[in-house]
This record gives C-alpha cells, structure tokens and sequence, in this order.
C-alpha cells in the first residue's frame, strides 16, 4: 500500500479572506507544515503586474513556483483567465514526477475563466501511475452541468479504469447537484465516504457551503480534515482540505514506458 497526503485549496491569488492582507508567504509555511505529497490550487496567481508593484513581499517569481519552493520539485500551472496586467489559473504541486499534463479549457464565454489541470504522476519504485485533475468550475449551475461533463469524458476517455485518480479543487456546487453526475462516472466524495456529508469550506471563517471537494477512484480514504481554524481561516476565504489516501500497488499496470510532458 502507497500512502499519500492530498491537499486542495482554493488560495483566492494570495490575498487574506477580505483581501487587504497579502499573504502569500504565510500560505506557504501553512501549506509546508501540512507535508503533503500532491497540492491541488485553484486562483493562483500566474502574474499581475499592478499587485507585483504594490506588494514589497510579492515574489520574483508565479506563486505556484514561489509555493512549490524547495519542497514540491515538480509543478505544473494551467492558465485559466488572461487580462492585460496578468493571469490566473490552477496549479499542481507534487513531490513526485509530473511525466504528463494537460489544461482544459471549460470557460463558458463572457465569464470568467475556468479549468480542468489533468496531470499524470509516476510514483517512484512502483508501477504506479496516480492520475489528477485540479478543478475549478463556473459560478452558474447550467455552466457547471457543460464543465462537469467534460470532467466525465475526460474521466471516461483519457484515464485507464484501473489507474488511481484524484481529482480535488472548487466546484462552486453549494447544493450539491453536481455530485450525481460524478458519481456515475465512478467517482467517490472522500469526506462523503468517511462522514456522511460534504464537507463545507465556505466562506473560510465560517464554514457553510460545501465548494471543495476531494474525489476519488482507485484511491482508498484513511483520514480527512477541514483545515479552517487559525492560520487557515485567515489566509483564504474557502477552507482548505487535507486527505490521507492509500493506493494498492499490486493490482496496478505500468500505462506504458515513455517520459512525455503532454496529454494532448
């Protein structure tokens, strides 16, 4: 058995919940303390060029790289929205090798920007190939029903049915409408599995709504927590969410032998 620790937070461009802090290098030790393996992130700042002016502790660099720092080797950045000053979109931090990625693009026009991050992780020493798909999906629920269709297909065509998936991020589904159509495409809802219900991460102070989700297939849930108490409850406003998972290497193929940096 693979153990692993999963992490998916939405980190609303590195600003505090009511957006007059800039909090980013906070993030970044919480995120640490955490010692996660796989880090979903949804609203990361790719580049802004009026907030990099403004902020003296804005880094050099995107944030995903910033985050990623020494202890994430591997991330991969799907660019979601674009304006004149910067862009943003979903990342993925790993400490494994990231042999494959792909960003899909499920905007719907005239709103803002969305994506599906899929990466492919090769778990070193095992045959084991973790597939994961950073999510963040439309505010409207007609939207949301087009992107979550795409997530199925996705699902269905581009990721063997026997390999172990994760997909994890922001998917604006308060009342939980959406999680029929993804348990017909074979996944299960890891805080649904270990306590009856969704677990809510909005808005990060008070938790209310159940936005985040950590989904799983092939994956086994050993322990879930909403991490919404101080630091979290201030570097955000959604919550973040932490999984403990295992993955049964002996009934796992290698997908094949090549090293690619592409899906498409």
């Amino acid at each position: 058995m693979i153990a692993l620790n999963l992490l998916t937070a939405n980190i609303h461009m590195g600003f505090s919940f009511s957006r007059r802090r800039f909090v980013l290098p906070e993030l970044r030790e919480a995120i640490r303390e955490v010692s996660a393996d796989v880090v979903f992130l949804q609203e990361v700042q790719g580049a802004h060029s009026g907030h990099a002016r403004r902020h003296a502790r804005w880094p050099d660099v995107p944030h995903y790289e910033f985050l990623a720092d020494s202890l994430w080797p591997q991330f991969a950045y799907g660019q979601n929205a674009a304006y004149p000053h910067g862009h943003h979109g979903n990342a993925l931090l790993s400490k494994f090798p990231i042999v494959q990625q792909r960003n899909l693009d499920v905007s719907v026009d005239g709103h803002e920007g969305r994506g599906l991050l899929h990466c492919v992780l090769e778990i070193p020493g095992s045959a084991v190939r973790l597939h994961t798909l950073c999510v963040h999906l439309g505010l409207r629920e007609a939207h949301r029903r087009r992107q979550l269709d795409l997530l199925c297909r996705t699902v269905a065509e581009q990721i063997p049915a026997d390999a172990p998936l994760a997909v994890a991020g922001d998917f604006n589904d308060w009342r939980g409408r959406g999680h029929a159509a993804l348990a017909r495409c074979g996944l299960r809802e890891a805080f649904l599995d270990a306590h009856g219900r969704l677990a809510r991460t909005f808005p990060a102070r008070w938790p209310l709504l159940p936005l985040d989700r950590m989904y799983l297939r092939n994956v086994q849930v050993h322990e879930v927590a909403v991490l919404s108490s101080r630091p979290w409850s201030h570097l955000s406003d959604h919550a973040t969410l932490f999984a403990r998972v295992g993955i049964d290497a002996t009934s796992i193929v290698a997908e094949g032998h090549g090293r690619q940096r592409s899906l498409a």
